[in-house]
């Protein structure tokens, strides 16, 4: 049995608003038929309405110190990256050991995260983060970005609508007629393009700018304007058809080209990403101060470090008359929906770690977690091995905050 030998912990999520789980008592209970052992912590599932009852029908043990599920885990499976747990007064990067395993979504080069990256690294655990699984065929039922993108790119939307002081739909009164918003989606990836789709359901302008020519064609077939930015596809397209990290001087460029339209968008949809590196910040505090009182930016790119200059991470602020809303875990509003795609991705991603024995007997065999450096996969996403950061991205956003900061 593949996963035979191995403690797999569950913790409940502590990031404020956070419902999610890593894992349903479905695929709970494929991982305890594949010989795991799997501990959940009480109350781990209730945000995602899968309670506790449900884990112990599939074979799960509910566990109320969650202390002692980091204690006696081999694998760790999260949602978010380690935070402070209130509750019993430790960071979650305190309760780990040498040794252990961890997959979740790190972002590890966002600035935020690079003091947790650098604990989990010095504390000798191997962390993976499901946010540099890359878009392959063998990857796709791995791919947790792209589910929670589709999800953060409908949500996103319905928040923006819910907060903008105006109709989004042209409506039709006795008084004459009321204009339908102006909706600007950056970043025409996966949730860019659900963030279109909602906005044109509402019935809203919807303008769409990226990088990419094939991205900005699927924008156009989904009914927005596309708006040209002037990059040339070799400087934009990178491996796997994401978008480049662009230099300073062709940003300068995409700025530039956005500034006008920005100034007259109600809404603006933030999305663009650039795989394992910092955002690219793309709306600047100047621009937002040419914006309309009383618009509204849904930054979704925030967990990478955010596509607003002045977006604040976590929090939802009005600057210079504009609402900026920089929740962190959209995802997790829609947690039924969300959890059922996250969770059986990163089983999925699980299942490629651990191989099974090769004896055709293998009852009393133990499953082995192989990092094997040379599959794609675990390579792009690798944040923490043998008590070292390894992650690309990490590395380069680490290195450019020491130069500016000049530490």
């Amino acid at each position: 049995m593949k996963f035979n030998g191995l403690v797999i912990g569950i913790p409940k999520e502590i990031m404020e608003g956070e419902k999610r789980v890593a894992a349903t008592p479905e695929t709970a209970g494929k991982m305890i038929k594949e010989g795991a052992l799997v501990l959940v912590e009480k109350g781990a599932g209730e945000g995602s309405y899968f309670p506790n009852e449900d884990y112990e029908k599939q074979g799960a043990q509910i566990i109320e110190n969650v202390c002692k599920l980091y204690a006696e885990s081999d694998i760790i499976l999260k949602v978010k990256e380690p935070l402070f747990n209130q509750e019993v007064g430790l960071h979650e990067a305190d309760m780990m050991k040498k040794g252990q395993y961890l997959i979740t979504f790190l972002h590890p080069a966002s600035p935020a995260n690079h003091s947790v990256v650098r604990q989990l690294a010095t504390k000798g655990i191997t962390a993976l983060t499901l946010d540099g699984v890359p878009r392959i065929s063998r990857a796709q039922a791995m791919d947790a970005l792209t589910s929670m993108s589709t999800v953060a790119g409908y949500k996103s939307v319905l928040m923006a609508a819910n907060r903008l002081p105006k109709f989004m739909p042209m409506i039709g009164t006795a008084i004459g007629m009321i204009q339908p918003s102006v909706v600007l989606v950056i970043g025409s990836g996966v949730a860019g393009l659900q963030a279109i789709a909602t906005a044109k359901r509402l019935g809203a302008i919807v303008n769409a700018a990226d990088i990419r020519p094939d991205a900005r064609e699927q924008a156009k077939s989904l009914g927005a304007k596309v708006v040209d930015l002037g990059i040339p596809p070799e400087v934009a397209i990178g491996e796997g058809g994401y978008a480049l990290h662009l230099t300073e001087e062709w940003l300068l460029k995409e700025r530039k080209a956005l500034g006008e339209i920005v100034s007259h968008s109600d809404i603006i949809i933030l999305s663009a990403l650039v795989p394992g590196k910092i955002a690219p910040i793309l709306v600047t505090e100047d621009m937002v101060q040419n914006m309309k009182t009383g618009s509204v930016i849904v930054d979704i790119a925030i967990d990478q470090g955010g596509n607003c200059e002045i977006t604040e991470p976590g929090k939802v602020v009005e600057k210079i008359g504009v609402l900026i809303d920089g929740t962190k875990n959209i995802p997790g509003m829609l947690p039924s929906s969300s959890t059922w795609m996250f969770s059986n991705n990163i089983y999925n991603f699980l299942s490629n770690l651990v191989q099974e024995s090769s004896v055709k007997d293998a009852s009393n065999q133990d499953g082995k977690i192989v990092i094997d450096t040379e599959d794609e996969i675990i390579a792009s996403s690798l944040v923490t091995y043998q008590g070292e950061v390894v992650h690309a991205g990490a590395l380069e956003a680490m290195k450019m905050l020491t130069r500016r900061d000049g530490k």
